[in-house]
């Protein structure tokens, strides 16, 4: 069945969608693997085959993130083909951008800001059709709580080791804490796969929903079951997640070069306590469905691990140029991708 242009959008939509894992792959690989790296505990090569592997495992955990993403953040009946694929071009373009300038920013953020911008400037309903409750609630909240709870979590857990150990020898410190930051890096990678790869599982099942409502269209139960309900089917949730461990398996060494060692100069012990920090607070996160910046915990666990020796310790004129990053992803990616909605609009219109 020639399903025309609309056929053609979706094809793109699915493209562009697992291309944008790819990228949050390789962007946000240091989220899981950077300490491993600056303590040495893995070669770098090893470091992203391992978080490659457990990104992939964490993808199949659940499908909380997605449902907040593919139907709680905008009223799926008032979404169209241009306006998901304008939220994946300000997503992908706004990650490429921070991926060279070396700066972990936040790809969920990204990617939201972008739907929510390409959805605003849709149509003169377009702010209506955004549920801000829900913004307010797994977004804008979470964007300025889960940092604060990395950077706590992150002191008093580093400072609850440093009162364990503080009689143990360097050397018997830095081998033990080493095969635990193995483990813990391993629950970090996990949680980074369940929260991360959802979005673009929340795009592609936004996107499919959006084409079955077009008149003719009947998809095989196993690509999308009719009905007109959100769903996550299993190709999507298998092809994402090999998206993003295909990504993080191709490095992003200027963002784990950062994380790593430009804030701060870390020891395994150090790399275990930010790790384990954020996995949990991640984990917990995506439980209850809200796609937090993985980007965002890390970093600010990694501060407040660093805070423990002294506020000196960390380089914040480092971390200056991050909180500018995280400032301004959603409101940059909102107007960027509304433009492109408004182009798009002028496009069909002439």
């Amino acid at each position: 069945m020639d399903f025309g242009p609309d056929f053609l959008m979706l094809l793109a939509i699915i493209t562009m969608a697992l291309v944008f894992d790819y990228i949050n792959g390789f962007h946000d690989a240091a989220n899981a693997i950077a300490t491993l790296v600056a303590t040495k505990v893995m070669t770098p090569r090893m470091a992203v085959t391992f978080g490659a592997i457990f990104n992939f495992a964490g993808a199949l955990l659940s499908t909380e993130v997605a449902a907040t993403v593919g139907k709680g953040l905008v009223h799926s009946q008032a979404i169209t083909m241009p306006v998901v694929l304008c939220a994946l071009i300000g997503g992908i373009t706004w990650n490429l951008l921070t991926w060279w300038l070396g700066l972990p920013s936040s790809s969920s953020h990204a990617l939201i800001g972008s739907l929510l911008g390409a959805t605003f400037f849709a149509s003169n309903q377009g702010p209506a059709n955004i549920s801000w409750l829900v913004v307010f609630e797994k977004v804008v909240f979470p964007m300025f709580s889960s940092p604060f709870l990395g950077f706590v979590f992150g002191f008093l857990i580093m400072t609850g080791l440093i009162w364990l150990v503080f009689r143990a020898h360097l050397h018997k410190i830095n081998v033990v804490f080493g095969k635990l930051q193995v483990l813990s890096a391993m629950f970090m990678a996990l949680s980074h796969g369940s929260n991360d790869a959802q979005k673009s599982m929340g795009i592609i099942a936004l996107a499919l929903l959006t084409f079955s409502k077009v008149p003719g269209v009947h998809f095989p139960a196993w690509f999308f079951p009719q009905g007109g309900d959100f769903h996550v089917p299993l190709w999507v949730i298998m092809s994402c997640a090999s998206m993003m461990a295909l990504g993080t398996l191709s490095g992003g060494w200027k963002i784990i070069h950062t994380l790593g060692n430009k804030m701060l100069k870390l020891q395994p012990i150090h790399g275990f306590a930010a790790e384990t920090t954020a996995s949990v607070v991640i984990l917990t996160a995506t439980r209850f469905g809200i796609p937090l910046s993985t980007t965002h915990v890390i970093t600010s666990a990694i501060m407040g691990v660093g805070a423990t020796k002294r506020l000196s310790a960390v380089k914040w004129s480092i971390v200056g140029n991050i909180l500018w990053a995280w400032v301004l992803t959603i409101p940059l990616t909102f107007l960027f991708s509304g433009m492109l909605m408004c182009l798009s609009n002028l496009i069909v219109k002439h």
